[in-house]
């Protein structure tokens, strides 16, 4: 059998690290708004993107909603936050907050 020296196993260490430092730098990012955090360490992120419509060529606009999770409570209604994806957190959260890009206003938008 052969033995395993201690290079080999911190070689197979490091490998292991830059693997995972190499997916953590491929995670989808995305930009958006918070729209609710009622939620215990939740939050619902509307994000909005622009593109042009594959048949009349104008520019529409769609918007989904994620659900992210917010360990520390930062983030309100208005506030324009910057959320990762990561793994299955619950049912529905699979993102989390990176940072709050930009405070909101503190007037709560109106429900259309």
């Amino acid at each position: 059998m052969p033995d395993e020296s201690p290079t080999t196993t911190t070689a197979t260490a490091t490998a292991t690290a830059s693997a995972v430092e190499a997916a953590r730098r491929n995670r989808k990012e995305r930009v958006g708004e918070v729209i609710a955090s009622k939620m215990a360490k939740t939050i619902v992120v509307r994000v909005q993107r622009r593109y042009p419509h594959p048949v009349f060529k104008k520019v529409v606009t769609g918007y989904k909603k994620f659900y992210a999770h917010d360990e520390k409570g930062d983030a309100r209604v208005g506030d324009r936050v910057r959320i990762e994806e990561t793994r299955p957190l619950s049912k529905l959260k699979r993102w989390r907050l990176v940072e709050v890009v930009e405070r909101g206003s503190g007037v709560t938008p109106v429900a259309v």
